[in-house]
């Protein structure tokens, strides 16, 4: 009896310990699978992000892809749970896996480069979709296919813990990153890293899928097979939709309108993910109470943030506020969701639901709201959703302790609050755009951003001028007194490396100079008869608004091009311009185009400018310290350079500036005819322990103010 008994005790504790490793083993691989997701992501990202100008729209419109993908992925898996056996289920999940690694590595491949200046949406969406559209697509099912073999094995278990499992991963693999993968590797080598990682967790995948089908499948009550109506069904996909377009919109706005800081994007997405993780791990996180409460002061702080009494309010203030803002309406949203998870034999349509309603929101602020609003009305429509379905979920469908009558004032105030929210918030838009209109102002967005035409009145000490802004970043001011229209402003000023370099050119005679960036085309003030100005510009907005709405390309005396699409693939197709000066001035913003600033950038600068050309590069920056780059660059090429930088003169609306000039060994440096009149300047301060920057590699963490 005793062996017998020792027996039955050593048989548990072998099970017991057999469902720890089976736990573990299918933990990890939910683990991992949304590691890599989050992974590749920004490795693709950024190794697209140069053939399509190195704007932040590249970035959403990936995302867009990847919340579509996502999608895709649960429906798979839903499909494979509620139409096949579990036989045929693990052959069609294996034969997937083995396709998909017919696609590796993850490498696109450079035909995939765009010939124009068009929407490149689609062409984004098909190049993602042939380059990482199935791996990424198993991944997204791998969840809650695992989680849905899982509780065939193992009836009564509850495996929602594994859906935070799956977003500590994503958390994990997008602030890894930024801070250990992307300073010391390659995207070459990231990508051949994760193509590795990828087969084995396909041959892990696999083999789980053959065991899954080997197991013996648990008896299921059937009394739980009810599954959850089309209303609670809908919630579920609106909850996440409403989290998802806030993600995007709160990020816009931040990065767009409050300050453009490199890597602030990866804050918003890391506290949306978190939410996530804190309402799925268990119920201690989420008190209903608490967050519907601070809930009503978020949404009231953000919108009076969003008003124009609060937009001198700076990004120290504002930034938090938002961030703040986003996380405690993701708590309520996924605290509602965590709340109304059905049982577990309806678990992929759940997470279906919930991937439509993140692809619908990525969607809805991603691709259709920069073509249907001239103004980032998606996200008080976000702020004004979230209120409907907080209080769609507060109240209660049915209740005995209320009368009709008091259910029908509840109803009543509900539809009153949401009309007011709904009511009020274009207040604090509309007369912000009312006066911009009304002083000749306009406004447009595409792809590439927001874009603001305004005119300031005169003051005491600044004469009445026109100004060109994209986001938060001044790209040109025209002073509007008539005798005064043809002078440079802002960065171009008398004083600046810009100025420098033309005038230099302009001592041998006339000039072709090239120029990357259009901006409102002040340079073309320095344009001299005879001369020939090329300007590289990417944005068709940023055009048509140099062109009709400010003078200086009409009054220039020199003969102007412009030339669309991006500088960099549009110098590769010319044949050599011989330029006598090159300036590329693409980076007074804050989100830089980082394939302008490597070393293969130079060599191609370089081949386009005349032995004794000159290359100036404007490295303005707030956060950014440009410099070292750029110095690396030109040691790597063997050129010298110096670093010029005006003084400010507010009254003529001109900026501190700062410039790298490059030229080649043998030539004179700039202005060495008269020193004395120039600028105040410096020598290259000669960083040697700085590394070059790459089409392979770069790291702006490590040239972070």
């Amino acid at each position: 009896m005793a062996d017998t008994a020792l027996l039955s005790e050593r048989e548990e504790s072998g099970v017991r310990s057999q469902g720890t490793r089976e736990l573990a083993l299918w933990g990890g691989t939910i683990f991992l699978s949304a590691f890599l997701l989050f992974q590749v992501q920004p490795v693709l990202a950024k190794i697209i992000l140069p053939w399509f100008g190195g704007s932040a729209g590249v970035w959403t419109i990936s995302l867009v892809f990847f919340q579509i993908s996502y999608l895709l992925g649960n429906l798979y898996a839903h499909w494979l749970i509620r139409h096949g056996s579990s036989l045929w289920t693990s052959r069609v999940h294996v034969a997937l896996l083995a396709i998909s690694l017919l696609l590796l590595p993850i490498l696109p491949g450079s035909a995939w480069k765009p010939a124009g200046s068009s929407s490149p949406v689609l062409h984004i969406f098909g190049l993602l979709a042939v380059t990482i559209g199935l791996p990424f697509v198993l991944l997204s099912a791998t969840s809650p296919l695992l989680q849905a073999w899982y509780v065939r094995r193992r009836s009564g278990n509850r495996p929602y813990r594994f859906y935070a499992l799956s977003n500590a991963g994503s958390l994990l693999g997008l602030l890894s990153y930024p801070v250990l993968v992307e300073p010391h590797s390659t995207t070459r080598h990231q990508a051949l890293v994760w193509s590795y990682v990828y087969a084995l967790f396909a041959a892990i995948c696999a083999w789980i899928a053959v065991r899954s089908h080997a197991a013996k499948p648990a008896s299921q009550d059937p009394c739980k097979r009810s599954a959850p109506d089309w209303k609670t069904q809908l919630l579920w996909a609106a909850l996440a939709a409403d989290a998802s377009a806030l993600l995007l919109a709160i990020t816009t706005h931040i990065s767009q309108d409050i300050a453009a800081v490199p890597l602030l994007w990866v804050v918003p997405l890391s506290l949306y993910l978190l939410s996530l993780i804190l309402c799925f791990d268990g119920e201690r996180w989420y008190r209903r109470f608490l967050f519907l409460r601070l809930l009503a002061v978020a949404l009231a702080g953000m919108i009076y943030a969003l008003s124009p009494e609060f937009a001198n309010a700076g990004p120290w203030l504002q930034i938090p506020l938002f961030c703040i803002g986003l996380f405690v309406c993701c708590m309520a949203c996924h605290g509602e969701l965590a709340r109304l998870q059905p049982e577990p034999q309806h678990l992929t349509t759940f997470y279906l639901m919930i991937a439509a309603g993140g692809a619908l929101g990525g969607i809805f602020v991603g691709v259709i709201a920069p073509r249907i609003f001239h103004e980032f009305y998606e996200l008080p429509i976000a702020l004004a959703g979230c209120a409907i379905l907080a209080l769609i979920c507060a109240t209660p469908a049915s209740s005995s302790r209320l009368t009709q009558r008091g259910r029908r004032a509840l109803f009543f105030c509900c539809a009153a609050i949401v009309a007011l929210v709904l009511a009020f918030l274009p207040y604090f838009f509309l007369p912000r755009f009312a006066a911009s209109e009304d002083q000749g102002g306009r406004t447009v967005r595409n792809f590439y951003g927001r874009l603001r035409v305004e005119n300031v009145a005169a003051r005491a000490d600044q004469p009445a001028y026109r100004d060109l802004i994209n986001g938060t970043i001044v790209h040109g001011i025209e002073i509007l007194e008539r005798a005064r229209r043809a002078e440079a402003t802002t960065y171009y000023g008398a004083g600046s490396g810009a100025a420098t370099a033309l005038d230099d050119a302009h001592e041998r005679g006339s000039i072709h100079a090239g120029i990357i960036g259009l901006g409102a085309g002040t340079l073309a003030t320095y344009g001299q008869f005879g001369d020939r100005f090329t300007f590289y510009e990417i944005n068709p907005a940023v055009v048509q608004a140099a062109s009709s709405q400010f003078d200086f390309l009409r009054d220039s005396r020199a003969q102007i091009e412009i030339v669309p699409g991006d500088a960099r693939i549009s110098l590769e197709r010319q044949p050599v311009q011989n330029f006598d000066v090159l300036l590329v001035d693409a980076f007074s913003g804050d989100a830089i185009p980082v394939h302008l600033l490597t070393r293969e950038s130079f060599e191609l600068y370089f081949r386009h400018l005349k032995p004794e050309g000159l290359l100036a590069v404007h490295i303005s920056n707030k956060f950014l310290d440009l410099e070292p780059v750029v110095e690396a660059a030109a040691r790597e090429l063997g050129v010298r350079t110096t670093t010029i930088v005006n003084d400010a003169d507010p009254k003529n609306e001109v900026y501190t500036a700062t410039w790298v000039l490059a030229y080649r060994q043998a030539a004179a440096p700039p202005g060495a005819g008269g020193a004395e009149t120039m600028p105040r300047w410096s020598r290259s301060r000669s960083n040697t322990a700085a590394r070059p920057w790459t089409d392979d590699y770069s790291s702006l963490l490590k040239i972070l103010r």
